[in-house]
C-alpha cells in the first residue's frame, strides 16, 4: 500500500508543504536513500485538489542502492518558520492561519510511523547538493526563488541549519527601504525576488506605463493588472516587450545585490538557483552578473558559480528522500 505525498508546485513556482515514504509489503515505511547520483528509483503519490497519482522516476546506473537505506520514516518538508525538534510549523508567511500546527504528530498517527519535519529550502538544498547542481561542493548556497526565497545553507560538508532552525532566511534581509512587499517587508530580498515580488514589480511598472500612455504588452489596459504573474511577465519578455524586460533586469539586480551580500559572508563555491531563475534566469543573469562583479570580493567571486537547479519539478520528491536519508545516517 502506497501513501506518499509529494509537494505540489504553485502557479509562480512555490512549492507546498511535502512528505515521503513508501508503505513496505511488511506494513513498514520505506523511502528511497542516498548515494552517489540520484536515487534509482522514487516511488511517491501526489495530492493534487484531492487527485492521487503515481509516478516512478527512474535514473542512471550511476545510483547504488538508492531504495534500500532508509527505512520506517516519513519527512515533511513545510515552507520556513518551523520548529523542527518540536514538529511544530510556526505562522509561515505563505501559509496563513498555520500557527503552530503540529505537523508531525498529525503524520504519525495518521500515517502509523515516525515523522520528520524540515524547512523546505534546506530539505532542497540538501537535494541539490546530494543530486542536482550541488554535487561535488562542500560550501553550497540554494535558494528557492518560487512564491517566496529562502536559502538552505550548506557549510563544510554539511547543512547548516543555526541555532533553532531559522539560518537561511535570506528573503527577510532588506534590499531597499522601498519596494514590493515579501516576507512581511517592503523591499526585501523575496520581495524583489520570488513570483509575487514580480508580480508587484510588474504591476507597477505597468500602471506607470498606462497613466504614461505608453503600451504594455503584458498589461494592455488597467483591468488586466489583476492578471499579471512571474511567468505572463517573463514569456512578455521572451517576446520581446520592452516594459517586461526591464522588470527582470530590476530583478536581476535585486539578485545580484542579495547574491553578494551572500557571495561576500559565506564564500561559497556554488549558489544554486530553483524555480523561477530555471526557467527565465536568461532574463536575469546579465543584470545579476553586473552587480555581483560590481559588490563583491574578487577573490570570492572567482570561486563562486551562480547555476541554476537541476531537479526541476521532482525536487520536492528528492528533497524529502534527502532529509530522510541524513536523519538516520
Amino acid at each position: 500500500r502506497k501513501s506518499d505525498v509529494s509537494g505540489q508546485r504553485t502557479e509562480d513556482g512555490g512549492r507546498k508543504s511535502e512528505v515521503s515514504g513508501q508503505r513496505s509489503e511488511d506494513g513498514g515505511r520505506q523511502a528511497a536513500g542516498s548515494g552517489e547520483g540520484k536515487p534509482e528509483k522514487i516511488v511517491t503519490a501526489k495530492n493534487c485538489g484531492g487527485n492521487i497519482s503515481d509516478h516512478n522516476w527512474e535514473a542512471g546506473n550511476d545510483a547504488e542502492d538508492a531504495a534500500a537505506a532508509v527505512k520506517e520514516l516519513v519527512n515533511a518538508s513545510v515552507g520556513m518558520m518551523n520548529d523542527e525538534s518540536r514538529g511544530l510549523i510556526l505562522s509561515p508567511p505563505n501559509l496563513i492561519g498555520w500557527d503552530e500546527v503540529p505537523v508531525t504528530r498529525i503524520l504519525s498517527e495518521r500515517l502509523g510511523c515516525p515523522a520528520a519535519l524540515c524547512n523546505d529550502a534546506n530539505a532542497c538544498a540538501l537535494a541539490e547538493w546530494s543530486y542536482g547542481a550541488g554535487r561535488g561542493t562542500r560550501n553550497m548556497i540554494f535558494l528557492t526563488f518560487g512564491t517566496g526565497l529562502g536559502a538552505g545553507l550548506i557549510l563544510d560538508g554539511r547543512l547548516y541549519s543555526g541555532t533553532n532552525g531559522n539560518a537561511g532566511e535570506a528573503g527577510h534581509i532588506r534590499l531597499s527601504e522601498f519596494g514590493p512587499v515579501g516576507y512581511g517587508k517592503a523591499g526585501s530580498f523575496e520581495g524583489f525576488c520570488s513570483g509575487g515580488g514580480i508580480r508587484q514589480t510588474a504591476q507597477t511598472m505597468a500602471l506607470e506605463c498606462l497613466q504614461s500612455g505608453r503600451p504594455c504588452g503584458y498589461c494592455p489596459t488597467a483591468e488586466d493588472l489583476d492578471q499579471v504573474t512571474a511567468r505572463s511577465v517573463a514569456e512578455a519578455a521572451k517576446s520581446g516587450d520592452e516594459t517586461a524586460i526591464r522588470v527582470y533586469r530590476r530583478v536581476g539586480e535585486k539578485l545580484g545585490t542579495g547574491l553578494s551580500v551572500l557571495i561576500d559572508l559565506l564564500n561559497p563555491e556554488r549558489i544554486v538557483l530553483g524555480s523561477i531563475f530555471e526557467r527565465s534566469g536568461d532574463l536575469m543573469r546579465e543584470a545579476m552578473e553586473e552587480v555581483i562583479r560590481k559588490e563583491t570580493l574578487p577573490s570570492a567571486r572567482a570561486v563562486c558559480q551562480v547555476v541554476p537547479a537541476e531537479l526541476g519539478d521532482r525536487i520536492g520528491d528528492f528533497a524529502a528522500v534527502a532529509v530522510a536519508a541524513g536523519l538516520l545516517e
